[in-house]
């Protein structure tokens, strides 16, 4: 089934949001159909939007074309990509592989970065797929979607161990998810809804793009296209298949209590009322991802009583579980008192969270501390407020204070280390803050 716009909406076919519109609205009305004319859609005005929607800061690709070289001689270029990618001439260039330190380890990771122009053509794709799967994708999916974020998953994960009084929770962990997902069984779900020839062509070419290192080119068997806009998306478009689907049409119906699950990307939560139901779908788990040839990770992924405290000795559940909290979105989960003296369900900056980004932090304004002070005290505003920004939650009051008072004692201790100020005292140091004050610890997302 096409997707080919109305007739008499010509004076509007050049308008994108329009025919974003018009896709989403045909993906709606038409839920269990192939959608087969859509790379029509994919024209030079279309891919001006990508450009526009496309981050011009990251690094470079194995090209070594940046954003600003690309934009030099735009028109051109833009419409050689549309010729490309609908002739079939399109060659998805290899991810150059980079390896970034990891905060607080001489540890690194790997990351891939594709060519600016590779990165373009994706976002466009990623335009005429996202109306398509939004109109299905379930509302405890959070994960790299538009209009959700990791805060809108902590408020929901919090209601529904509310609602539970706790009950079960088992905090899953699938392993290596992006390194292993099988690209035949994504090729396989994409075809339910997917039937244009020159989409699917351009993800098969993505997923078979291979990743330079050292000048050497080497090839995947499975996983997503490293570094890739599109990635985010063929991930949730699996998961919603191996995950979500199946605990709302298999899941559910067949238990004794209330459940729900939460999920951000890769990373999940499901809740339970009843502990007999929660280890019935533990059991399950592996075969279930198993069948997709994913790996549930068998130490990681625990089965926890996170029933109410005053609950535990009164219901009779045995403690065989992890009792007591777990961790997701960077935030510790456990129950606490509220200030009228009731319990509640808590979510506090977890400790190696917390400590990566004082420790942080920290490297900065030791490597830095030769810079004017007012520099660094903007810089320093910016760091902080990014932190506020993400963990200032209703509840984490604490927990930001540590990190206030932890990154105030480092820039005493390394302002008080330059040459010049090597009698710097604390009373020095507050006069100083006076003129160059630091953030004070703020809630940004209250639940309240």
């Amino acid at each position: 089934m096409g997707t080919q716009r109305p007739e008499n909406s010509h004076d509007n076919a050049d308008d994108v949001s329009t025919r974003l519109c018009w896709i989403a609205e045909i993906a709606k009305r038409l839920p269990n159909e192939r959608l087969s004319a859509l790379a029509h859609h994919i024209d030079v005005r279309w891919m001006q939007e990508a450009f526009d929607r496309t981050r011009k800061d990251g690094g470079t690709g194995i090209d070594g074309q940046t954003a600003t070289e690309y934009r030099s001689n735009l028109l051109e270029n833009l419409e050689s990509l549309v010729e490309r990618a609908k002739s079939g001439t399109y060659h998805a260039p290899s991810v150059r592989r980079v390896y970034i330190p990891k905060p607080g380890s001489t540890e690194t990771r790997p990351i891939g970065i594709p060519t600016f122009e590779d990165k373009v053509l994706q976002r466009a794709v990623v335009m005429v797929l996202e109306p398509i799967y939004e109109q299905s994708f379930q509302s405890f999916s959070y994960g790299f979607r538009p209009g959700r974020n990791q805060h809108q998953a902590l408020q929901e994960l919090r209601k529904g161990m509310t609602e539970n009084k706790g009950g079960w929770v088992i905090d899953l962990d699938i392993r290596k998810f992006f390194d292993t997902l099988d690209r035949g069984k994504l090729r396989e779900i994409m075809a339910k809804r997917i039937g244009d020839g020159v989409i699917r062509k351009l993800i098969d070419k993505w997923l078979k793009a291979g990743v330079m290192e050292n000048g050497e080119i080497s090839y995947n068997e499975a996983g997503t296209p490293q570094g890739g806009v599109i990635s985010p998306l063929l991930s949730n478009i699996f998961l919603h298949e191996v995950l979500d689907e199946w605990f709302i049409n298999d899941v559910q119906p067949r238990m004794q209590g209330k459940s729900f699950v939460v999920r951000f990307a890769d990373d999940a939560v499901l809740g339970f009322e009843n502990k007999c139901d929660a280890e019935r779908v533990m059991a399950v788990l592996p075969k279930r991802f198993n069948k997709y040839g994913l790996t549930v990770h068998p130490e990681k992924t625990k089965l926890i009583d996170m029933s109410m405290p005053t609950n535990r000795s009164q219901n009779g559940d045995s403690h065989d579980g992890d009792t007591g909290s777990f961790t997701f979105l960077g935030f510790l989960h456990h129950w606490g008192k509220s200030r009228n003296g009731y319990w509640v369900i808590r979510q506090k900056t977890d400790k190696s969270r917390l400590a990566r980004a004082i420790l942080k932090v920290t490297e900065w304004i030791q490597k830095n501390r030769h810079l004017p002070l007012k520099e660094q005290q903007q810089k320093l505003n910016q760091k902080m407020m990014g932190h506020y920004g993400y963990y200032g939650i209703t509840g984490n009051s604490r927990s930001l204070s540590r990190y206030f008072y932890a990154i105030q004692t480092s820039w005493h201790k390394w302002l008080a280390r330059r040459s010049n100020l090597r009698s710097f005292t604390w009373a020095m140091f507050y006069e100083c803050l006076k003129r160059c004050p630091l953030p004070r610890p703020r809630i940004v997302h209250s639940y309240v």
